[in-house]
């Protein structure tokens, strides 16, 4: 096992924050409210371009400061870019279609090579403002087909990972020349969502060292999984962190999936931090006894709590959470040393 580590904290991410009306309409404006929250941290979604222009920073360097400048007016760290939707975009089911066209500009014709010269843009960035790693989402090709009913073809879920890592694969290039991990956030609506679909994807990449894991335990209640065994089994992949709430509460009238009713109605929803039932103590503990030492990023979603009133609690219950690691065992004083063979045996009552 790793070596205890403090994480990093409290962070957030802006996507869902973003909006039509200042100060949710800029990145000096959104720098200067999440500071003021007491945000140390910001990731930073690279789909809006009001935010973040990639393919204006990949062409400039001089852009590249620029942003650098504004979080360090407010005392804000770049924790990570957020690429989750040129991710989707890079593969997604023609089922999907309409839904796709309002992720992409309406003159283009090929989302997939759209997204991934988007894609190459957001690494390009990376590099620029010194940023090591970049969430992502793997796709949707085969999440049509996540029910085997009707009964899959033979070969189907195997091609449609095969060609995953077919796109991916000069991408994953991409960001490994640019010294940048992939964190893919297991989720639902992608063909990766959980543990085994992951392992899946990375084997497909032939293991790439790249290929990393966003840790974000709200999915993970909403598909009856063990979100905090999952830190147990993935820890080493583990590169970033959403802190996000969720419950599920258990009906007779609808299930895991939902009966397409909106969030408010679902059994399984997300909440505000500490409005849900994930444990965050023992997620917290966890992560810090695997010496994760990344950020602790807020990414609200609620259906119930005013977005900003989520933001306030999000960053003090972050703060509470995260784990100043001791430096030494609080037994040390106590602890016996340098005993010699002959003692060691006397203490076990082998010797008189």
């Amino acid at each position: 096992m790793a070596k205890p580590a403090t994480m990093k904290g409290p962070g957030v991410f802006l996507s869902q924050f973003i909006g039509a009306a200042p100060p949710f309409d800029s990145l000096p404006g959104l720098a200067r409210w999440a500071a003021g929250l007491g945000f140390r941290g910001v990731m930073v979604p690279t789909h809006d371009a009001r935010i973040l222009d990639v393919a204006a920073i990949a062409r400039s360097s001089a852009r590249a400061g620029e942003v650098r400048g504004v979080l360090a007016d407010h005392g804000l760290v770049l924790s990570e870019l957020g690429a989750q939707r040129f991710g989707w975009l890079l593969a997604h089911h023609p089922a999907y279609s309409v839904a796709a066209e309002r992720m992409a500009p309406a003159d283009v014709e090929d989302r997939a090579a759209w997204a991934a010269e988007q894609l190459r843009h957001v690494a390009q960035t990376c590099r620029a403002l010194g940023v090591a790693r970049c969430a992502v989402f793997s796709g949707a090709l085969v999440w049509p087909y996540v029910h085997p009913w009707p009964l899959r073809d033979a070969g189907l879920i195997a091609e449609g990972f095969a060609e995953l890592a077919r796109r991916w694969r000069p991408i994953v290039q991409t960001f490994d020349d640019a010294g940048v991990d992939l964190c893919v956030e297991p989720h639902p609506g992608c063909d990766v969502h959980d543990g085994v679909t992951f392992e899946r994807f990375r084997a497909a990449l032939g293991n790439h060292p790249r290929i990393k894991l966003l840790y974000d335990p709200s999915h993970m209640v909403l598909q009856g999984m063990d979100y905090r065994g999952f830190i147990d089994a993935y820890a080493p992949l583990i590169a970033a962190f959403h802190v996000k709430d969720a419950e599920f509460r258990r009906s007779a009238r609808s299930g895991a999936f939902g009966g397409f009713q909106t969030w408010i109605d679902r059994p399984g929803r997300y909440r505000s931090l500490g409005d849900g039932t994930i444990d965050f103590r023992a997620v917290f503990s966890g992560l810090a006894e695997h010496g994760y030492d990344g950020w602790a990023t807020l990414e609200w979603e609620c259906c119930l709590k005013r977005a900003e009133d989520g933001a306030r609690e999000g960053a003090a219950f972050i703060a509470r959470h995260i784990i100043a690691v001791t430096e030494q065992d609080f037994d040390a004083s106590m602890q016996a040393r340098g005993l010699s063979d002959s003692a060691v045996r006397r203490a076990l009552g082998l010797v008189p």
